[in-house]
């Protein structure tokens, strides 16, 4: 069961894929995103070549726990990108994904402009595996 990440940001999207297997998640690339449906536009060909049969999309709560405005943006977001795929959408909590990619990359001794280029991708990464390790334990 391969599976797609998603971290959607209002200049990039970070883009995860898992193996085949859909035991681990890899970073896959950004999407330096120009508008929502060239970026639909993108997904929904990714999902095609890669045969994807899930793809994760990352909710951004506040820490709390409730949805604030940029939460209803990725809503609005997901609905348009569920209108044109043919897989389901899952969403799942990015709460600290990208704190959490910004550290390690700090951590790697990676540099701000490298950090700038991959930080999506591996936010993407973290969220897809977080959704992978939680199916694992309840199959």
């Amino acid at each position: 069961m391969r599976a797609l990440g998603i971290d959607y940001g209002t200049e990039r999207i970070g883009l995860s894929l898992s193996d085949p297997s859909g035991l681990i998640a890899q970073a896959h690339s950004v999407l330096q995103k120009l508008t929502d449906k060239e970026a639909i536009s993108a997904i929904v060909q990714l999902v095609h070549a890669e045969q994807v049969e899930t793809a994760v999309l990352g909710l951004p709560r506040n820490m709390n726990g409730s949805e604030g405005e940029w939460t209803k943006k990725v809503r609005q977001f997901g609905h348009l990108l569920e209108q044109n795929l043919s897989i389901p959408l899952v969403y799942i909590d990015e709460r600290l994904t990208t704190v959490a990619a910004e550290r390690t990359l700090l951590e790697a001794n990676i540099s701000r402009k490298r950090r700038r280029q991959v930080v999506d991708a591996l936010a993407a990464t973290l969220l897809l595996q977080q959704y992978l390790d939680f199916r694992s334990r309840n199959v």
